[in-house]
């Protein structure tokens, strides 16, 4: 058995020697057994008694966690086992499952080579499996697979041996046709799972077993006699015989990447810097003796210490004093501290080389996905999150004097959590927090009331609507107050094309810096005259200069940027963002004494012609929707149909099997936060289990427009009835 000062005295030691490293995340749909499988793996490596593993759920450290029984953030984790005589690191992350801490899972990737993907084989393939499954793909992050709650097959559904087989087997089909789908084209083949080669593991992480061929070969052991075991319940001796923390070690050890073989395919799908530099070959080659590169995918808070990045260290060795730069940063800054995360412990240790996950004391103004280096090099590519906030909540401190408090709490908070979303409401002085569904809000109201003890008040959730066009308006004049400048822009919507590149996440908001943006937006559908002339992103949308010579124009370019940014940021028709619109300026006169350009009126002579360009072409509101999976008895299924389309659900998929249904729909999520759990469960008696998952945005019924825009304008604290383009173009 391994002690952690074992972990503390001799992992720099043993992280050093890459043959024997592994990165791996544990990823699945919510209560699919990430967590209690952790268990086992920590009891191996001594971190936990081996009584308690599985019950002990470890790596939930947070209070909120063990009170709910749920994984809210991702746990970082290095373990030392002795596997073959030698001894091995594996760092490992147990992620979330539910769909709203899904940002979670997608930084992890960033960090590790391989997964262990845990599946329930009762409930089989959800949502949250799939998505999961193809960020850990896109990453390049090789898959092994678990399946879980085996057991359940047997006990709960009476299937024989034979079924049972059988069932398990078309589990691994399924998942293999995803691997075959998401998969990068030349891993796909290789990267398919078998029983035979040991890639698959069956068991109960509850119950402390698992079979596999290495299981097999070493216990002398067969399938058969441990499904009659399992029937028998004869739980000590499947543990003697099919021991998890054994197999799922061998598993991860035999079929997982070194970060050695890992980076050398992983680091071009990441950085796509100069293939010449020293840099791009020592984090290929994992040279530990380079200058230190680290991606940082992880911001957590200690009381004593501050803020700690998390980081892949992708070349070179960090220890205390290593100066470093951070991509954007104006000044190099020195480390004070490098640690292991030991799920809530962090060990201080003197150095972490290469091809293995540190935490780092002493970078202030660090985010999440900044690349850390000792020298400037080319950042890595944005971490991208799949989904965008779609509910939104007006939090206030019920005591004014912790509002400054609030604010730092709320600051902490976003920069661990980038998928949460922080704005103050200038009309009221309410702090508006969007997420990705209430239980995400939810977790926030609570870790402020609970970590940062700040009394607060709480709006109803808020669903968070977009403003768009769907045709195009040109030569608008935007007038400076003085009017003494004046420019023409076009204001139309974004090629689809366009749109999904920028839904993809590839490019920040602000400048796209260099060239290289130029051949993908051409490739997207975008004119070339009009990629090379981008000059902003915000919010998914474009501002381009289509102009020709105009004197002066550079010198107030940065105002009318900040116009544009305006403008899309607080649209006219509701003061929602806006989003998917192209605005080209084509023309402008502009005054040449600097002191009547100034921003107050720079400013206003680009926001101003950007609404009134909208109003015209026609405004149109964007809902977010849902895809809702719902597995009920199937005599619900008629009155489930008819509960959804009352609420705008649109019915995409009916499967049925045995006594169960499993109904898919597309949903307004305006439709799934007010009343909607209740009225679930009574239609059911409490026997619907349902799975929410961002579906992207959709146009909002003509019919519902004009109620929805007054009853938000009456919110924001504007009159009900939205601006005419006149009042914009004077």
């Amino acid at each position: 058995m391994v002690r952690k000062e074992f972990v503390a005295d001799e992992v720099a030691k043993i992280m050093s020697d890459l043959e024997h490293v592994r990165n791996v995340a544990i990823i699945a749909h919510v209560h699919h057994g990430k967590t209690t499988l952790t268990d086992s793996l920590l009891a191996r490596a001594g971190i936990i008694s081996k009584s308690v593993a599985g019950e002990a759920l470890y790596t939930n450290y947070e209070q909120i966690e063990k009170d709910r029984r749920m994984t809210i953030k991702s746990a970082n984790i290095s373990l030392a086992f002795n596997y073959k005589n030698h001894d091995h690191i594996i760092n490992l992350i147990d992620t979330p499952g539910h769909v709203d801490f899904g940002g979670h899972v997608t930084r992890s990737m960033r960090a590790v080579d391989g997964v262990v993907l845990v599946v329930d084989p009762v409930e089989g393939i959800m949502p949250q499996t799939e998505t999961v499954l193809r960020q850990a793909l896109k990453e390049k992050a090789k898959p092994v697979l678990f399946v879980n709650k085996t057991d359940r097959l047997l006990n709960e559904l009476k299937l024989t041996p034979e079924q049972t087989f059988d069932r398990l087997l078309k589990l691994i089909n399924d998942i293999n046709t995803l691997i075959l789908r998401f998969a990068p084209e030349e891993y796909a083949k290789q990267w398919t799972l078998s029983v035979e080669d040991g890639s698959v593991c069956f068991g109960s992480a509850y119950k402390k077993w698992a079979i596999s061929t290495h299981i097999m070969k070493k216990y002398k052991v067969t399938f058969k006699e441990i499904f009659a075991l399992t029937a028998a319940g004869d739980e000590k001796r499947l543990q003697e015989v099919a021991p998890i923390d054994e197999a799922v070690l061998a598993m991860v050890i035999e079929h997982l990447p070194s970060p050695k073989v890992a980076q050398a395919y992983r680091i071009p799908n990441l950085w796509h810097g100069d293939k010449n530099t020293e840099a791009y070959k020592s984090m290929v080659n994992v040279d530990q003796g380079a200058k230190p590169i680290i991606i940082i995918f992880g911001v957590s808070y200690d009381q004593h210490s501050g803020e700690i990045a998390i980081g892949r260290v992708f070349a070179g060795t960090i220890r205390k004093g290593t100066e470093v730069h951070i991509s954007g940063g104006a000044k190099p800054q020195k480390i004070q501290q490098v640690s292991l995360y030991m799920g809530p412990d962090r060990v201080i240790i003197d150095q972490v080389s290469a091809g293995n996950i540190a935490g780092i004391v002493g970078l202030d103004n660090i985010a999440i996905g900044d690349t850390v280096s000792e020298e400037e090099i080319e950042p890595f590519e944005q971490i991208r999150h799949y989904s965008q906030p779609v509910v939104t909540k007006a939090i206030e401190a019920k005591d004014t004097r912790d509002l400054t408090k609030l604010i730092e709490a709320l600051r902490e908070l976003s920069k661990g959590d980038q998928t949460i979303v922080v704005e103050l409401n200038q009309e009221t002085g309410e702090h508006l927090v969007s997420g990705m569904g209430e239980l995400h809000l939810e977790v926030i109201e609570t870790k402020i009331k609970d970590e940062f003890k700040i009394p607060i008040t709480t709006s109803e959730p808020i669903v968070v609507y977009r403003e768009t066009i769907e045709k195009g308006v040109k030569d608008v004049e935007g007038k400076a107050p003085n009017k003494h400048s004046r420019f023409y822009v076009n204001v139309e919507p974004l090629e689809p094309g366009v749109l999904d590149l920028l839904e993809s996440g590839m490019y920040k908001d602000g400048k796209p810096k260099g060239k290289a943006h130029i051949e993908e937006f051409i490739k997207a559908g975008l004119a070339r005259d009009e990629a090379k002339g981008i000059v902003d992103i915000c919010n998914r949308s474009l501002l381009i200069d289509a102009t020709k010579g105009v004197q002066y124009l550079n010198e107030v370019m940065e105002l009318l940027t900040e116009g544009f940014e305006e403008a899309m940021r607080d649209g006219p028709l509701a003061r929602e963002k806006c989003t998917g619109i192209k605005v080209s300026i084509t023309d402008a006169t502009i005054h040449e004494d600097p002191v009547h350009r100034g921003p107050a009126q720079i400013i206003p002579a680009m926001r101003r012609p950007i609404y009134a360009g909208m109003l015209t072409a026609g405004v149109v509101l964007l809902e977010p929707k849902q895809k809702l999976t719902v597995n009920i008895p199937q005599d619900y299924l008629s009155d489930m149909i008819t509960f959804l389309q009352s609420r705008r659900g649109q019915v995409l998929d009916i499967q049925q099997e045995n006594e169960q249904a499993t109904l898919v729909a597309k949903m307004p999520v305006a439709e799934v936060i007010k009343g909607f759990s209740n009225e679930m469960r009574g239609i059911t008696q409490g026997k619907a289990i349902w799975y929410p998952e961002y579906f992207g945005y959709e146009k909002l019924p003509r019919d519902l427009q004009n109620s929805i825009v007054m009853e938000i304008r009456k919110r924001k604290g504007q009159p009900p009835e939205p601006p005419k383009p006149e009042q914009f173009m004077d």
